[in-house]
């Protein structure tokens, strides 16, 4: 479910329709062929409002108020948007709508309508949100003139009560005005509620691109406008987009998606690594060295080029000690030599990672801890099989971090003294519990718990790297019974680096 919502653009028909199914068909269509032309996952959204009991009786047919005359004269019947719905599906596009009232709630559910989506004008209307959550589908919620304290209300109400939740940052001026846009605020609710999908609704004037670009460039998942099509006897309003428009907007999304990458991730290509390694300079020797004799520093100069396989100048600084050359070298000849990742290098390496994943948490460790590296299978399978464990308190209770470096697991073992609690703080983490002959798999996110009783053996695994705190009782040294021999064999400090500091 959450899936559907993701990089989802939706195009809001609203009143554009102007109370003609035909003019709904026509965009519908229209927003199909951008749809496709730039294979994107899109949506076409309604309003409904059950106008018999929306409007109060005294004010039915009024000109005089605000939106009444407006709403009444773009009325639709159930039948109508039945086939507006049907077109929607018919084009490949995802059906979304808002509902302004609890009995439209009920017209949506029968319709099949996908998500539904909370107005910023009902996102303090609790008796419609309480509907809105109970017909248990997607919910988009649009944050419009709300401050942090009804977003907080809203996302705590919504996020799980219903399958999939998305948050809009929106402001209600019509159209938007760029120094009213307050696009940071996207990143802090995005920091605010890690677990929820955050997007950005705007209103701003059509020809405006850059707005979309900044919100995909914050990190928005999802993008939503107001669309219609004009006519020689309809005019748009100045915060929908015509098609042309609508495909100009996808287009610049799109592109700032594409220099933003598909994830916080660098990959650094080869095409990359040659040419920086052109403009680097490599090791010489400055004397006769043969086979065997150590190269020192004095016995080195360093220039460009520097050729394939030959090593770098910041290779040897790394290098640290003295090497012994594995073939006969010849004054002013390159070297040719592989760096040897001696022991005090893959710490430093792992310590480097654990730190920077701590930074990016903004988890602070203060001053008083001691640090293990545990490597059941040797510091150079450590970034395959370990992880990082912070020690900050062991009374009669103890509490430490364990920190996982991408891709990492941890085998099998159990603790027949200790009962500890995995409370996740950040990343992903897969806890398998071993029991008699079943297995139990919990896939946690930050804020889950999960007791570990004595005696239950259990592992766990991270994709993209995990801190979660460990709260038991007393940790003692050797009170780790690991179900691979290999491992089980071993003095546990032949499987632990223990560091004062880092």
């Amino acid at each position: 479910m959450k899936t559907l919502l993701d990089q989802l653009y939706i195009f809001e028909m609203a009143n554009n329709h102007q109370g003609s199914v035909e003019h709904g068909l026509k965009i519908i269509d229209a927003t199909a062929k951008v749809a496709r032309k730039h294979q994107i996952k899109a949506a076409v959204k309604l309003q409904l409002r059950e106008l018999d009991t929306f409007i109060h009786p005294d004010y039915k047919g009024r000109t005089d108020v605000k939106h009444i005359g407006r709403f009444e004269s773009t009325r639709l019947t159930m039948d109508d948007f039945q086939r507006l719905v049907e077109a929607i599906r018919e084009q490949g596009l995802v059906t979304v709508a808002t509902p302004f009232d609890e009995q439209s709630v009920q017209t949506c559910q029968a319709l099949g309508v996908q998500v539904l989506k909370l107005a910023s004008c009902s996102a303090t209307d609790w008796p419609l949100i309480s509907a809105i959550a109970d017909a248990n589908r997607p919910v988009i919620a649009s944050t419009g003139g709300l401050s942090i304290y009804d977003i907080d209300n809203l996302v705590s109400f919504l996020h799980k009560r219903v399958p999939a939740f998305a948050l809009m940052h929106c402001v209600s001026l019509y159209p938007t005005p760029n120094e009213r846009i307050h696009m940071n605020f996207l990143s802090k609710i995005m920091r605010r509620y890690p677990y929820v999908s955050v997007g950005y609704s705007g209103h701003e004037a059509p020809d405006n691109l850059e707005v979309a670009m900044a919100a995909i460039a914050k990190g928005a998942r999802l993008l939503e406008r107001h669309i219609g099509v004009a006519t020689p006897d309809i005019q748009l309003n100045t915060y929908s987009l015509d098609p042309e428009q609508a495909d100009q907007w996808v287009a610049a999304a799109e592109r700032m998606r594409a220099i933003c990458g598909a994830s916080e991730e660098k990959h650094v290509i080869q095409n990359e690594k040659d040419s920086l390694r052109e403009l680097q300079r490599g090791v010489f020797v400055k004397r006769n060295i043969a086979q065997g004799e150590e190269i020192r520093p004095e016995d080195v100069f360093f220039a460009m080029p520097c050729a394939e396989g030959q090593l770098t100048s910041g290779e040897f600084g790394q290098l640290r000690a003295h090497f012994a050359a594995s073939r006969d070298y010849v004054t002013g000849s390159a070297v040719f030599e592989a760096p040897k990742h001696d022991t005090m290098r893959l710490i430093r390496g792992i310590l480097h990672d654990a730190k920077g994943q701590l930074y990016e948490s903004g988890i602070s460790l203060g001053d008083d801890y001691t640090v293990e590296i545990s490597h059941h299978y040797g510091l150079p399978r450590f970034r395959e099989t370990g992880c990082i464990l912070v020690n900050l308190i062991n009374r009669e209770y103890c509490y430490k971090l364990l920190i996982m470096l991408p891709g990492q697991k941890h085998p099998p073992h159990m603790h027949k003294q200790k009962e500890e609690t995995f409370c996740m703080l950040w990343g992903d983490l897969t806890v398998n519990l071993h029991k008699q002959d079943t297995q139990e798999s919990v896939n946690m996110k930050p804020g889950d718990k999960l007791l570990v009783p004595r005696g239950t053996m259990h592992d766990f695994a991270t994709r993209s790297g995990a801190i979660f705190a460990e709260v038991s009782t007393h940790s003692i040294v050797g009170d780790s019974y690991y179900a691979h021999p290999e491992i089980a064999e071993l003095d546990p400090m032949q499987r632990k680096t223990i560091l004062e500091s880092w």
